[in-house]
């Protein structure tokens, strides 16, 4: 089994594959409505963890928080002290660990972070340390993909042509509320869940969104990358049947639309 570091090693690896970046775009809508329901005050200091490309650091900025981010991908913090400069937002992007987070204890007002955090391998370290650099009563917010999604469907379409390491619970069992709330209890209280919907809308046919995800969203090019020839093109027609058995739009031969959903979690440090 590999250690640990290599572990780690892959996942920064992984997320420094294609260019999420461009994935990133079509959420940026999401990110900014999740900031805006969670209606931060002006100069309250956030931390962003996993912040990848900046879809929560730069809308909080523009509402006056003081913002941190950390992401374990150096390439993807470039690409968001990028679209903070092209602002002229100040925010800090540090290359840090969700695990191990480089800040020290009650350092920040509230945490957030999006799609991230949950692809940590070790969860019950994420949650002490979400506790330990909260402030006493500080705000938790986190937006895990739910198991009986889309992407729920998509992860576990994955497994059965790269199975992934046993011993390394699954990412989307944030998205679980009996888990999440057992996992956050010890630091936290008052643990509010909700579902919230969210649209995959692109200009493409199924197969376009394959190829698209394929191209940019390193999981999904790396698990490609671990396939043979006859492996790849199997996966490959399966991601396009489910694709398009929950393709919606009216005009499936030239673009896609699929309901999601993820769990948003609002928690309260102790």
């Amino acid at each position: 089994m590999p250690t640990i570091e290599q572990i780690k090693s892959n996942m920064r690896s992984t997320w420094m594959a294609g260019d999420f970046g461009v994935v990133a775009k079509t959420i940026t809508g999401a990110a900014e409505e999740f900031v805006a329901r969670l209606a931060l005050p002006a100069g309250t200091r956030v931390l962003d963890v996993a912040t990848g490309t900046g879809n929560l650091a730069l809308p909080l900025a523009r509402s006056g928080c003081i913002v941190t981010g950390v992401d374990i991908a150096p390439n993807l913090l470039d690409q968001a002290s990028a679209r903070a400069a092209a602002e002229n937002l100040t925010i800090a992007f540090d290359e840090g660990d969700a695990e191990a987070l480089p800040y020290a204890d009650a350092s920040f007002d509230a945490v957030v972070t999006m799609f991230g955090a949950m692809f940590a391998p070790r969860p019950e370290l994420v949650a002490a340390e979400f506790a330990r650099v909260l402030k006493p009563g500080g705000t938790l917010a986190m937006a895990n993909w739910d198991p009986a999604s889309f992407t729920g469907l998509m992860f576990k379409l994955g497994a059965q042509y790269v199975p992934p390491n046993p011993d390394i619970p699954a990412p989307v069992l944030w998205g679980d509320d009996t888990t999440v709330r057992a996992r956050l209890a010890a630091g936290f209280s008052n643990i509010r869940t909700q579902l919230i919907p969210i649209d995959f809308d692109l200009p493409f046919a199924p197969t376009g969104v394959v190829d698209f995800f394929r191209k940019y969203f390193g999981p999904t090019q790396v698990a490609f990358s671990r396939l043979d020839p006859a492996g790849q093109a199997a996966y490959a027609a399966a991601l396009e049947a489910l694709w398009t058995a929950h393709n919606i739009s009216p005009t499936p031969a030239t673009h896609t639309l699929v309901k999601n959903q993820y769990l948003q979690v609002v928690a309260s440090r102790n």
